[in-house]
């Protein structure tokens, strides 16, 4: 399958997904109280596919994988605020372990990705 746009790359909708879940569960109870803990990890959701696409844009490997790098932090960070959550009691044992496991995947998808772009020429 030949990618034209950053909307086409699985792990950009796997990506957008996660913010869309991180927005409903820190939308409700004591999660949406927690200002500092909310803003931030929805802010780290967000850079996560914000990035996959900067980097897409930039229409050069080296940028995309520097760019696929913050990605795959952003991806780290969600997942250790997910722990928090967790702790606190903000979020179920349930809903912790579908997200914790979407955001490995895309921890996955982002590493298998920049592996490949750093051994394809595939922009220019």
């Amino acid at each position: 399958m030949k990618v034209n746009s950053f909307e086409d790359l699985q792990v950009w909708k796997d990506s957008r997904i996660l913010v869309k879940s991180i927005y409903q569960i820190t939308s409700d109870g004591k999660f949406s109280k927690d200002f500092g803990l909310r803003e931030q990890i929805q802010r780290a959701a967000v850079s996560i596919m914000n990035n996959i696409a900067e980097g897409f844009e930039r229409n050069n490997n080296k940028d995309y994988i520097k760019f696929l790098g913050y990605s795959k932090g952003s991806a780290g960070e969600v997942r250790s605020m997910l722990y928090v959550a967790t702790d606190l009691g903000y979020i179920s044992h349930e809903n912790f372990s579908s997200l914790h496991q979407l955001s490995v995947n895309i921890i996955t998808q982002l590493s298998n990705f920049i592996k490949y772009l750093k051994n394809n020429s595939i922009k220019k």
